[in-house]
């Protein structure tokens, strides 16, 4: 308490000088029209700038928090663009002839649309994904057609996903044939282009040459016959030299794919009852 006295004591000119100016200010601005008003002008104009330079130094220290949001936006941006361009590219898009041929060799079977979320086509071993799984009705050996032919076949499914065996696929082999002929053989991939298969099996006497078209034979469970698969290209002899092989120029470009539709064959499962029997009678 004595050193709050004697800081008084020291310092009571000042405090008294600050008193007086504080009264002299309000009798000066408070009886005084014209004073008055030059005071409230530049209260409100230090008010304004203070207030000004609060908000910069708020705003800088969310800065970070917006950018974040800025950025989560622009990226939500970006997606609704391209959805919106390719839901364009699609409603602009015209059928082919290829196209026209397949939905209407498609138009009696069940068909689950389905979007390629994964495409791995450039290894030993090439697998598509696909959004679309068991609680979605797809199930394992389900064929899988695109816009320009045939993609391949449903090798394992999740609930939500779906493993597919493409054709460019070492272990894929599908029943084709020439069309107009019923000349068949296995499409099979030789490991190098994605554009390209070969075609065995097919008779010496067959008439056949480049230009001709492709389509799957029919001879199984999981395509239904005439869904094109592509286009011959060249012709030579097989490697037992008993037969020819066909090169094939693929319908579908993998590395485009994007939406395709899942099918299922009406009388697979009859089909599958009646191998699977004669399996067991053996």
């Amino acid at each position: 308490m004595q050193q709050l006295f004697d800081f008084l004591r020291r310092w009571n000119y000042l405090f008294l000088f600050v008193v007086l100016e504080a009264v002299s200010g309000v009798l000066l601005f408070r009886f005084n029209h014209y004073q008055g008003s030059v005071f409230l002008s530049a209260a409100n104009g230090v008010n304004a700038g203070i207030g000004s330079m609060y908000a910069d130094m708020e705003a800088f220290f969310h800065l970070r928090e917006n950018n974040s949001s800025l950025t989560s936006e622009n990226l939500r941006l970006a997606r609704e663009n391209e959805i919106l361009r390719r839901t364009l590219a699609e409603y602009r898009h015209e059928p082919t002839g290829t196209e026209r041929r397949m939905l209407e060799r498609l138009a009696q079977f069940d068909q689950i649309p389905a979007t390629v979320v994964s495409n791995d086509i450039y290894t030993a071993h090439n697998y598509i994904v696909i959004d679309r799984g068991t609680q979605d009705g797809v199930r394992p050996e389900m064929g899988v057609v695109g816009g320009g032919g045939v993609v391949g076949i449903v090798y394992l499914c999740g609930p939500h996903h779906s493993l597919v065996m493409p054709l460019i696929n070492p272990k894929s082999s599908i029943s084709c044939r020439v069309r107009g002929q019923e000349y068949f053989g296995y499409l099979q991939w030789d490991g190098q282009s994605t554009h390209h298969a070969y075609l065995d099996d097919i008779p010496r006497y067959a008439k056949v040459k480049a230009g001709m078209s492709i389509e799957t034979s029919g001879y199984s469970a999981v395509f239904p016959p005439g869904l094109f698969v592509g286009r011959v290209t060249d012709v030579s002899n097989s490697a037992d030299g008993q037969s020819y092989r066909l090169h094939v120029n693929l319908g579908t470009n993998f590395a485009a794919l994007r939406n395709v539709i899942v099918i299922t064959t009406p009388y697979k499962a009859e089909i599958d009852t009646l191998r699977a029997h004669i399996k067991t009678t053996d």
